[in-house]
């Protein structure tokens, strides 16, 4: 199972869908979902992980036609910057590391219970480091980066 969310950095609400697989269709579908489930005249800017997936041709084909739809790739092996991280910790620590799920099914009402619960009440997540630190982070991460690749 996969779960696909996009958190709203302003106000903290969740757009969630589950799917079987993670390939380009079930990306592409998330992204109709997101489309209709926000009003038509803001401009969405995504966070997203460099995985394939979100630059397959179909989806850049159909991000051409829909151009209030921004696309941010984080760098590799930095997920930690794009905020909805921080939920999916959230939901694995207060969902599935606490529970016996007997299947897929349930394991997916459990996440789905959760979001909808979640969106009652939305909370905002907020940076707490500074800009600098979060820039010495990136640097770091980098330089490390390099120093491995170099390495092989």
């Amino acid at each position: 199972m996969t779960l696909f969310a996009a958190l709203s950095y302003l106000d903290g609400k969740i757009i969630s869908q589950t799917a079987q697989r993670h390939t380009h269709a079930e990306w592409l579908t998330f992204l109709k979902h997101v489309d209709r489930e926000t009003p038509q005249d803001l401009e969405l800017h995504l966070v997203i992980d460099n995985y394939a997936t979100h630059k397959h041709p179909k989806v850049l084909r159909w991000l051409r036609k829909h151009p209030r739809f921004h696309m941010h790739f984080t760098p590799t092996s930095s997920s930690w910057m794009n905020m909805v991280e921080r939920f999916f910790r959230d939901l694995s620590e207060d969902v599935v590391r606490n529970g016996s799920f007997q299947s897929v099914q349930e394991l997916s009402s459990a996440i789905l219970g959760y979001l909808a619960e979640r969106n009652l009440n939305p909370k905002a997540y907020q940076w707490k480091a500074k800009g600098a630190e979060i820039l010495a982070k990136i640097q770091r991460a980098r330089e490390k980066l390099a120093s491995i690749q170099q390495a092989t």
